[in-house]
């Protein structure tokens, strides 16, 4: 039986995203999200509150597009999966557990002559075909940008 791996988080950026390269030229994008959640102490009355924080890394153009578009504060919808690795520091094992993008929306953005909030990516099948949605651009296949209204991105300025 095969197994599910999925995480989908609606954050806010703790830090400017830092994008650096491999070897091979690819871009690795790396930041970190906070979640939180209220909820009212049922003995004392008093409002609660809870974050969590995510570190996020995306690979390829979404890592560019990602570093490009979003800053600290930014609110974002990451979908992806959980990846553990671990390190050695001072004779002790340490594992750190990222979020490795598959999609995601931009949240909250900028508004335009267009209105509305933002755009995306979406991982799946097959090349790039770009679509008219009337409200922006929006972009489906595997390593494509959507744009979905709101912060419109000139046709020139996607990095593909």
């Amino acid at each position: 039986m095969a197994g599910l791996n999925k995480v989908m988080l609606i954050g806010n950026l703790g830090r400017d995203p830092e994008i650096r390269y491999s070897q091979q030229g690819l871009a690795v994008v790396n930041f970190s999200i906070a979640t939180s959640e209220q909820w009212t102490d049922k003995n004392t009355g008093a409002k609660q509150e809870k974050t969590e924080w995510h570190n996020i890394v995306a690979f390829g153009k979404p890592a560019e597009i990602l570093e490009k578009y979003l800053s600290k504060g930014s609110q974002v919808y990451i979908e992806g999966r959980l990846q553990t690795s671990t390190y050695e520091k001072d004779g002790q094992t340490h594992y750190m557990t990222k979020i490795v993008v598959s999609n995601f929306q931009f949240l909250g953005g900028k508004q335009d002559v267009q209105g509305g909030g933002g755009g995306g990516y979406q991982s799946g099948g097959g090349g790039y075909q770009k679509s008219d949605s009337g409200s922006g651009n929006q972009f489906t296949g595997q390593t494509n940008p959507g744009m979905t209204g709101g912060q419109h991105i000139p046709d020139d300025d996607i990095p593909f």
